[in-house]
């Protein structure tokens, strides 16, 4: 396998252009951070997952769909200025040149190319190589360096298919006909995923939910992605709810919100859902091992269709996916960034609560 080994001599060193720092990636060629951690003069955002996209920055760049949505989570004055980039599009900074590639994570999700003197380094955010009819699908960006992201970066995670999950999850619906079925996902990506592909298989009842997930799902709607007919499970009444599909907060399933429906199957939504501990833990009756991050298989295929001749890692299993790079030859390192993790640990509220009463 031939990788692009061979730096030019007159190209930068990686570090002089992206500097890795304990509150994320710096480019001081360009004056500018990649999902920064904590609030800085220029951010560069690549979707819209509050672990990545935080308030606070003087000026933002980020596609139209991730600056919507941090709007719709933040307020309007979550940045002190914004800038559009269009997917394909390439923009100066400074003396660096960005391009933003479709990352297939969430909708506007994107891979940010970064090109200086002959040196390309591309920093994915999260992605998946998977389908998706909620986004973009995944552009693979041939380059120098690969920042990627490593959530799922063990060899245990093998996703399968999602069509398979939601049969399951539909499978469940016909046998309990007089239970209502509580679909733990998180707000931004997830659930509306988890809508699309319930969708997909024909089903057309109406699909309720949490007052949570409203607002980012008919953002999704304006967008054109086709949902369906959605009701909020608030003023719906229990017998309505009876075999029923209801999209709410993890949180939300051990929540006295449950109250309201007949027998509730909870179920979550998430890779994680592969380890049947974490099942356990939360509860959950039917796991769905739905995610919108690439697998080990992903997470390693992608590394080599790159060509790229060194490999960044960060949030996540990062010491496999380093080994694995290693073992074929390529440069590796960890990031060790703080703050980076499975998005919206609160559910995608932004003070953890849910929002509605019993």
């Amino acid at each position: 396998m031939t990788y692009l080994c061979a730096m030019r001599p007159t190209a930068m060193r990686p570090e002089e252009l992206l500097t890795p720092t304990p509150s994320g990636v710096c480019c001081q060629t360009g004056g500018f951070h990649i999902d920064p951690t904590r609030p800085v003069d220029k951010a560069v955002i690549t979707h819209g997952h509050s672990d990545h996209a935080r308030p606070g920055h003087g000026a933002v760049l980020a596609t139209q769909e991730t600056l919507d949505l941090m709007r719709l989570r933040y307020g309007d004055n979550f940045a002190g200025s914004t800038q559009v980039a269009k997917p394909g599009e390439t923009l100066a900074l400074g003396g660096a040149k960005l391009t933003f590639h479709p990352a297939g994570h969430v909708l506007g999700s994107a891979q940010v190319a970064v090109e200086c003197r002959g040196l390309t380094i591309v920093a994915s955010g999260d992605y998946k190589n998977a389908a998706d009819p909620t986004c973009a699908p995944f552009e693979l960006v041939p380059c120098d360096v690969f920042i990627t992201e490593a959530t799922f970066g063990l060899p245990v995670f093998r996703h399968g298919n999602a069509d398979g999950e939601i049969a399951k999850l539909l499978h469940s619906v016909a046998v309990f006909p007089e239970r209502a079925h509580l679909v733990g996902a998180y707000s931004l990506g997830k659930a509306q995923r988890v809508i699309a592909l319930i969708r997909k298989t024909g089903y057309e009842r109406p699909i309720y939910l949490h007052g949570a997930m409203e607002k980012i799902t008919y953002y999704y709607q304006e967008r054109g992605v086709d949902l369906g007919e959605l009701r909020p499970v608030r003023g719906a009444d229990k017998a309505e709810l009876a075999g029923a599909i209801a999209l709410c907060p993890p949180s939300s399933l051990q929540d006295v919100w449950t109250r309201r429906f007949p027998d509730p199957v909870p179920c979550f939504a998430s890779g994680w859902m592969r380890v049947r501990a974490r099942a356990r833990q939360r509860g959950v009756e039917l796991p769905l091992v739905i995610s919108d991050h690439a697998d080990w298989d992903g997470l390693t295929a992608t590394v080599a269709a790159t060509r790229a001749s060194e490999i960044w890692v960060t949030h996540g299993q990062e010491d496999a996916l380093v080994h694995w790079s290693k073992a074929r030859g390529l440069k590796a390192r960890p990031l060790d960034i703080v703050g980076y993790g499975d998005e919206d640990e609160n559910d995608g509220t932004t003070d953890g609560k849910t929002g509605e009463a019993p």
